[in-house]
């Protein structure tokens, strides 16, 4: 049998699998921290200079929806296009905010960390500012 540094083939096993194991459990509680962290984060969005605000959970469901009294000239399509475009600003916020998550925890070039973030990313796409700002279509002089 071939003699190891250490002394014996039994006690070299077992400091590999002491470790091995050592390493797993590290990973599994900073995936688990990982996704405890995703699971509190909301992200708010606004448009129609403040008329509209919508708070998104981690799920991308709405949680919150503020609306000032300037909707109530605007016609209930526009209001609900604005509520829609504002949201998935809000969305699209999501993505950042799991890639800081990932890369305190599990780390950014992990794998878990690519295939967590790559999910925000499909699920949530960023809405560009600009694409905001033109808001409803169908908005004209009316409203604003």
């Amino acid at each position: 049998m071939a003699q190891f540094p250490s002394g014996d083939f039994g006690a070299a096993t077992e400091r590999f699998v002491a470790s091995w194991s050592a390493d797993i459990s590290e990973r599994a509680a900073r995936t688990q921290e990982l996704s405890e962290r995703v699971a509190a984060l909301s992200a708010t969005a606004e448009g129609a200079d403040g008329a509209v605000q919508v708070t998104v959970a981690a799920s991308g469901a709405m949680t919150d929806l503020r609306l000032d009294d300037r909707v109530s000239r605007w016609r209930a399509d526009e209001i609900a296009a604005e509520v829609l475009a504002v949201m998935r600003r809000a969305q699209g916020r999501l993505a950042p905010q799991v890639a800081d998550a990932a890369a305190e925890t599990v780390g950014a070039d992990s794998e878990t960390a690519r295939a967590v973030v790559g999910s925000y990313e499909r699920r949530f796409p960023e809405v560009p500012e600009e694409e905001d700002e033109q808001g409803y279509a169908g908005w004209g002089d009316r409203g604003r």
